[in-house]
């Protein structure tokens, strides 16, 4: 593929994780990478690992940094043609326990932060006749989830509602909307918090491959990237409005492998 006519906004794209598996796969395929992140400093530093990239800072749950994001990316690289809603905080708490702040921090990262740079991205490419696409990230809690994950996986299921409802909203402009719901992504800082429910994370992540997904491998975040540029490209035209599941196989298991094989 050769995405050397895109610009590409990437919220979230200055940590590891999906986010630096977006930035690395667009970067490899020639696109123009705009890396939002919260600080300067972390945004400038992980816009530096790139051929082409350009750091932007904005809190995503206030609108007029948002506004003023845009206005600072169009000044310097005109209008941009593609974005990847990849920002997301998690929480891991008893539903009963979670604080009200808690609750709406989560919320208004990954989902009204989402909406948020969609609303600015969508008035630009309107106001320019511009054509462009949008991938939003969702996560396989959009599917299914698990105990203490309630707040989560609900912004997913709704993220994942948002990308088919814009997708018909903007087909008329030629805008297409997909989504990508990655598995487990292999990071390091998925340790830190696989420790929440068990004693021996790495045991628990080996027999997660093993027994948790189809594929016996870890998936790595530029799996996800690749994901994310093909359906920024051409080759996906006729895409829209879909959830792709990177996840290995997982959510297509009725049964985990170690109950069919036990």
């Amino acid at each position: 593929m050769d995405l050397s006519h895109l610009k590409v906004l990437v919220t979230g794209g200055g940590g590891i994780g999906v986010g630096a598996g977006v930035c690395e796969a667009l970067d490899n395929f020639g696109a123009t990478l705009i890396i939002n992140e919260l600080t300067k400093k972390k945004a400038v530093k992980a816009a530096k690992k790139y051929k082409n990239a350009i750091p932007v800072k904005a809190d995503l749950r206030d609108g007029k940094a948002v506004e003023k994001m845009f206005k600072k990316i169009r000044k310097k690289v005109g209008v941009i043609n593609g974005l990847v809603n990849n920002a997301g905080v998690g929480l891991s708490k008893e539903v009963q326990e979670i604080e009200e702040a808690e609750f709406d921090k989560v919320y208004g990262v990954n989902v009204r932060g989402a909406w948020l740079v969609t609303k600015y991205f969508v008035q630009q490419l309107l106001d320019n006749k511009t054509v462009g696409n949008i991938v939003n990230i969702s996560s396989v809690h959009g599917f299914a989830s698990q105990p203490k994950y309630s707040t989560y996986a609900s912004t997913k299921s709704a993220i994942e509602g948002f990308t088919r409802a814009i997708a018909y909203e903007l087909g008329k402009h030629n805008i297409r909307c997909n989504c990508i719901g990655p598995g487990m992504v292999h990071a390091e800082q998925n340790y830190d918090l696989i420790k929440t429910w068990t004693p021996d994370p790495h045991k628990w992540v080996q027999d997660f491959v093993d027994n948790q997904q189809v594929l016996h491998h870890f998936i790595e975040p530029v799996d996800c990237g690749n994901m994310a540029a093909f359906l920024l490209s051409d080759l996906s035209r006729s895409v829209t409005g879909q959830t792709i599941y990177v996840d290995a196989g997982k959510t297509i298991m009725l049964f985990n492998r170690d109950y069919v094989n036990g």
